[in-house]
């Protein structure tokens, strides 16, 4: 994906993901989603496996933190709040159903955390605070805002 898509694509789902997050597990991953911003990362410098996801230790949390990413992918794919960007997305459709079908296939390892699993945020890390203006949730390291806020630094 190039960076413009990834920028994209996270926007899609920070829209999706703030207003579905409930759960602590709900909440890290929305972290890990505003952590793929690369005006406060870098560009080109973003991007996760998978694999590195800490899906939980149990099958039931497997099940759970599987069934809500697919959710949140299920919302974005119905352009929800895509009303609010101010560009038209036309290529965001085919990336997200295509990565629908990866995490759809993908089969969560099961394995306890692993301390190599870095990349997903911890509990204390959890995206709790949402943006005033954009109403998205930030990255409580994020001094600057959300991704949208980013977008105009």
């Amino acid at each position: 994906m190039s960076n413009g898509g990834t920028d994209v694509f996270v926007d899609v789902l920070v829209l999706a993901v703030s207003d579905l997050a409930e759960s602590s597990w709900d909440h890290r991953f929305a972290t890990l989603l505003t952590w793929q911003d690369q005006n406060i990362m870098g560009r080109g410098t973003v991007g996760f496996d998978l694999e590195d996801v800490d899906w939980g230790r149990s099958p039931h949390e497997r099940a759970a933190a599987k069934d809500f990413v697919l959710r949140v992918l299920d919302l974005a794919l119905r352009r929800h709040r895509w009303d609010e960007l101010d560009y038209e997305p036309p290529f965001a459709e085919d990336c997200l159903r295509q990565y629908r079908d990866m995490v759809e296939t993908f089969d969560p390892p099961d394995v306890e955390r692993r301390s190599d699993r870095s990349s997903f945020p911890g509990p204390e890390e959890a995206a709790m605070a949402s943006c005033v203006r954009h109403r998205v949730l930030c990255a409580p390291d994020h001094q600057e805002g959300c991704v949208f806020c980013t977008a105009l630094l």
